[in-house]
């Protein structure tokens, strides 16, 4: 099986992590990697096919934000929060306070 391709940090892009983040799904793994320290992917997939999660999950990786390692037949994957707070410092944090209180709020309830 071949390794995962991971960016390194100086190769962060501002624009691909905000497109990668875009996608309610996998603003959605995110927010569940956030929570953990490591998931497998049939534990973030929320039931979608494999399919359209490995697109999900390579466009995750390729903007730096999540890690992929197998272990064994399993795919773990983990957030990059260390390394997309060394790029972009607070980023990631107000996205995700965002998200969360965009979820309690009244309006996001309504919708």
């Amino acid at each position: 099986m071949r390794p995962f391709k991971h960016p390194p940090v100086s190769d962060f892009n501002l624009e691909r992590v905000l497109y990668a983040l875009s996608d309610p799904v996998r603003l959605e793994v995110v927010q569940r990697l956030a929570e953990v320290d490591e998931a497998s992917c049939g534990e973030l997939d929320g039931g979608r096919p494999k399919s359209s999660m490995s697109h999900h999950f390579r466009v995750l990786r390729d903007a730096g934000l999540v890690c992929t390692k197998s272990v064994g037949t399993t795919h773990m994957n983990s957030l990059r929060r260390a390394e997309l707070d060394e790029r972009f410092p607070g980023l990631l944090a107000a996205i995700l306070a965002q998200h969360v209180q965009g979820e309690r709020s009244p309006a996001a309830a309504a919708i």
